[in-house]
């Protein structure tokens, strides 16, 4: 691993000489409340030497606002360099916590939307493992979508209920026709979000039809000033407002909007409507809260930066050894934002596919947990504070008791 030069982020509340059209209600957007340059364009990819990590491809990133709909993205973002393919790995199904939420979310999708008999398609599958869930606790059948699948022994995936196509959704696949389409953390990864929208709309021609969608929360990012959930594959990032607004203008009746997950995650239900439809849910009601978080982000992220940045690198200078906790997408962003380099050992992560690869764009080795005992940690830093009890319990199971911090 090679030391890794500071990154001068931009803060500046400011506004661009050129407008862009709002990727969602196509107003013009000038505004612009933050900046990091040369990030990885990927942090789910998996990399097998510090070579690649440090040569991986990096683009800037330059997160506009639109105060007309509360919207946020890239305003940057080049989809050319996207490249998705099945040496990604983003489950978080190795971890008891998040099976435990997925298992109540699947139970409550298969109640709610009545699967039973019924055909789930879901965009953006992933490795499969949610709609394995769905499909076997409702009793439905299920195909997914997504460049990324791959059919690992273990996974659950491997059932003749289930088909997977390893491509990316588009035009070749709206003619598919499903009781239940689900999209579940991928929305955020799509730059023409209305057009997205508005071609599932196209496929679901009775009114019978449910779209699910869970989605990241943009507004909890801009209150805690949450750098560590700002990366380059998340090219659009949506308010429970800014989501519910989208659906309702592209013709979908929104039936229920709730946040999730330590309210990191929206998850929203909606039905095929005959045209436009009207905020009736109290959590859409955020517009002027988003104008007010977006004035104070700049200044409150630059000031959280300079306090991870500083303690981390005095930790280094002390003789302390430091690792993160979760080899991916925020463990990338918050070293590569940070400028960090070795004054990180490495990072975590319990998924065994992750181990032993590196970090795009640092090249931090990815370690199992059992590792730890080789080189033991004196600070480890949790990139997703719900996750800490269930860490606090690997580490005491390992003899472990370093200082323990979430971000």
């Amino acid at each position: 691993m090679l030391d890794t030069p500071d990154l001068k982020t931009d803060h500046k509340h400011s506004a661009s000489k050129t407008p862009v059209r709002c990727p969602c209600c196509a107003e013009d957007v000038t505004e612009t409340i933050y900046h990091v340059p040369s990030i990885p364009v990927h942090s789910c990819v998996l990399l097998a030497s510090v070579e690649e990590a440090l040569a991986f491809p990096r683009r800037d990133l330059t997160l506009a606002f639109c105060d007309a709909c509360g919207f946020l993205f890239n305003r940057d973002f080049d989809e050319d360099v996207m490249r998705y393919s099945t040496d990604f790995e983003e489950s978080q199904h190795f971890s008891g916590t998040f099976n435990s939420f997925a298992r109540e979310l699947a139970k409550e999708v298969a109640d709610r939307c009545s699967v039973s008999g019924k055909h789930v398609l879901e965009i953006g599958c992933g490795k499969g493992e949610f709609l394995a869930e769905l499909c076997k606790l409702g009793g439905a059948t299920g195909l997914g979508i997504d460049p990324g699948y791959r059919p690992d022994e273990g996974r659950g995936t491997q059932d003749e209920a289930l088909e997977f196509i390893v491509d990316h959704f588009g035009p070749k696949y709206e003619h598919l026709s499903a009781d239940v389409v689900l999209c579940r953390h991928t929305l955020e990864h799509i730059p023409h979000v209305a057009d997205f929208i508005r071609a599932i709309r196209g496929m679901t021609d009775s009114d019978e039809t449910w779209v699910v969608f869970e989605t990241p929360d943009a507004k909890r990012v801009l209150d805690e000033a949450a750098f560590w959930d700002i990366y380059y594959e998340h090219c659009s990032y949506f308010s429970p407002g800014a989501h519910a607004r989208l659906f309702r203008q592209e013709g979908f009746e929104v039936t229920d909007l709730q946040l999730v997950y330590d309210h990191q995650y929206i998850v929203q239900y909606a039905k095929p409507a005959p045209g436009p439809t009207g905020p009736a849910l109290p959590l859409e009601d955020d517009l002027a809260e988003m104008r007010q978080l977006r004035k104070s982000f700049p200044e409150r992220v630059r000031k959280l930066q300079e306090q991870w940045r500083d303690r981390i690198r005095a930790a280094h200078a002390a003789g302390r050894k430091v690792y993160l906790w979760g080899g991916g997408s925020k463990a990338v962003s918050f070293l590569t934002t940070l400028g960090l380099g070795e004054e990180v050992q490495g990072a975590v992560d319990i998924n065994p596919y992750k181990q032993g690869k590196f970090t795009p764009g640092t090249g931090h080795p990815v370690i199992a947990p059992e590792t730890l005992l080789d080189n033991p940690p004196d600070l480890v830093i949790v990139m997703n504070p719900i996750y800490v009890r269930e860490i606090g319990q690997t580490l005491s199971s390992l003899g472990l008791d370093p200082e323990v911090v979430a971000v």
